[in-house]
């Protein structure tokens, strides 16, 4: 039987430095994201929504503690869990020089998919993505909306169930970002799972069924979006109010 979460972590905790200069960038972090949500992760910079990203994506190393993805182990059996997971980061970490059709063919042969599949999964990111006219156009040469759009064809190649988007409609115009709203949503519509991580508040109202906030390292708030909108308060309201209140705690 399929387990309700699709992405389970357990305690983790990620420190940097030696004993003498420890500084902890995540804090004994539990989090299970249900199977099919479209789940919003929000804090200010620096709180550790980028080390939990990364530490789900198997980048980063945990210091301690568990993550399971799709009930793998992210440590213990790396490679499989990678699968799972189709990661669209906030930097663009790509060969500048590469097409986008280059781009996600090089991902999906990476993760192993067969030449014929790889070549219509390609063609069809493309198409949905309104990058016909630039898939021979190298990546240092497109627009901002443009390089998103590869970045996110490209964590969708191996067709993951797990999709996390770190800041994906940053530089993004408004006509391109409704148009990827509506491709997400319609995704997870499809059963695909996201997490999504936005300084975009309206963004996560407009997509997310359910929230967390971190700062300084932990989980401050978690719930769905109904909770976190209760009394008539938008999502930004919300998010200043419980950060607000934390950083005051913590003077």
């Amino acid at each position: 039987m399929l387990s309700n979460s699709i992405l389970q972590i357990n305690e983790l905790t990620k420190t940097y430095g030696s004993r003498e200069s420890i500084k902890i960038a995540v804090d004994n972090v539990s989090l299970h994201v249900k199977r099919g949500c479209f789940f919003g992760l929000l804090g200010p910079n620096g709180a550790g929504k980028s080390t939990i990203i990364n530490s789900i994506a198997g980048i980063t190393q945990p210091t301690s503690g568990q993550i399971l993805v799709d009930g793998i182990d992210v440590v213990k059996d790396y490679k499989l869990a990678r699968t799972k997971v189709g990661l669209s980061p906030q930097e663009f970490n790509v060969d500048i020089f590469s097409t986008p059709e280059q781009l996600m063919d090089y991902m999906a042969g990476y993760y192993g998919v067969k030449s014929e599949t790889r070549k219509e999964m390609v063609n069809s990111l493309i198409g949905r993505f309104d990058l016909e006219a630039h898939r021979k156009i190298k990546f240092q040469k497109l627009s901002g909306g443009l390089k998103r759009r590869a970045m996110l064809g490209r964590a969708l190649v191996h067709t993951p169930d797990l999709l996390i988007l770190d800041e994906p409609t940053a530089g993004v115009d408004v006509e391109q970002r409704h148009d990827l709203w509506a491709y997400l949503k319609e995704l997870n519509e499809g059963g695909k799972t996201i997490i999504l991580t936005s300084h975009y508040l309206e963004e996560i109202e407009h997509l997310c069924t359910d929230i967390a906030v971190i700062n300084h390292g932990r989980i401050v708030a978690e719930g769905t979006k109904e909770e976190f909108m209760k009394n008539g308060k938008s999502i930004e309201e919300r998010y200043l109010e419980i950060t607000r209140e934390d950083n005051s705690s913590k003077k």
